[in-house]
């Protein structure tokens, strides 16, 4: 059995939610159960790519101290990830246990919180633990403060371990009703990437700024464009498309001086293409036509073309990566004029 705890809190000396879940946290593993732990505020900066680490664990505890008003930032970001990026399928699988300490007023606003939010995302309630505690002595000098806390947590177990059912909650309507998100699997080196650019805010603001300018230009050479597009084109694509097992995706390619852009849908191992519209599109292309027909004569790729300038993508990274194993180019040995 694996239990990750999540700690919200800034870690400081004499917090109570750090006596709760250490108490917690040496009854579990008495129990021969493998607990991990992470503390937000050491992991601010990939706090977006925690969610990862959901997926092979049991059952979580959520760990706060409510100092002011609610959670905490860092609690928040982490619930954040999740709705984002976590794969909400793993999630309905694990049990959560939520702790929340005060030194102030709303420690049951808090453990409710959390609660609630992680029946929104569609896990599992555990039962948790909620107190004013505005003195750390309370609890290192009340051995019926540690009974409370070692009954939790062997709540907690028996309940993971028996995998007891809950009735549903009509807040997991929400989940159902408008999350969308994606499931994203990263690579080490992708996890690290995306850890460093979402938390460099000059580079996010760079490239919202380059989006919209992208955006801008783009939308006034579809406006202008004067050259019909070939229909061979779309032949040239579908007769080296090779079926990839679990890809599925929409591709909108917008080549310069053309009417109208190059829609390709890819879905259940067969392959659609043609010049048209689609209001929705996993990866946006934006690239000359020149270099379009590099990439179908074999001489370069969609992916190195992003990497080296030359093609700009909005969308997931991945899926783009997918379309150069969809596309098969080259075996011609020649250079295909889409204009002629």
């Amino acid at each position: 059995m694996k239990v990750n705890i999540y700690y919200g809190g800034r870690g400081l000396i004499g917090d109570p939610t750090l006596y709760v879940i250490g108490k917690m946290q040496e009854i579990l593993e008495e129990l021969n159960v493998n607990v991990e732990r992470f503390d937000l505020s050491e992991s601010k900066n990939v706090i977006t790519t925690l969610p990862n680490t959901l997926k092979d664990a049991d059952g979580i505890i959520l760990a706060s101290t409510v100092e002011w008003y609610g959670i905490g930032g860092y609690m928040q970001q982490f619930l954040d990830a999740c709705w984002l990026y976590g794969d909400k399928e793993k999630i309905s699988q694990i049990y959560m246990c939520p702790v929340v300490m005060s030194t102030t007023y709303g420690e049951r606003d808090g453990k409710l919180t959390l609660s609630t939010a992680w029946e929104i995302l569609g896990g599992l309630p555990c039962s948790g633990i909620c107190g004013y505690i505005p003195e750390i002595s309370m609890l290192e000098c009340s051995e019926d403060y540690d009974r409370i806390i070692e009954k939790k947590a062997e709540s907690m177990y028996r309940t993971i371990q028996q995998k007891l059912a809950s009735f549903p909650a009509s807040n997991q309507a929400v989940k159902q009703k408008v999350s969308f998100t994606q499931n994203v699997n990263f690579t080490p080196q992708e996890t690290e990437q995306l850890s460093e650019y979402a938390s460099d805010e000059d580079y996010v603001q760079r490239q919202k700024e380059d989006i919209k300018e992208l955006t801008s230009l783009f939308k006034d050479r579809m406006e202008n464009r004067e050259v019909e597009p070939e229909p061979a084109l779309v032949d040239k694509f579908e007769k080296h498309f090779r079926p990839q097992a679990g890809v599925n995706a929409v591709y909108r390619i917008l080549v310069k001086n053309y009417k109208k852009p190059l829609i390709i849908k890819v879905e259940k191992g067969a392959c659609r293409c043609f010049f048209g519209t689609s209001e929705f599109a996993d990866v946006e292309i934006q690239l000359e036509e020149s270099m379009l027909n590099t990439i179908i004569s074999g001489k370069n790729s969609f992916q190195r073309a992003f990497m080296g300038g030359s093609m700009t993508m909005k969308g997931d990274f991945k899926i783009l990566c997918a379309l150069d194993e969809l596309f098969v180019f080259g075996s011609e040995g020649k250079e295909f004029n889409a204009t002629v």
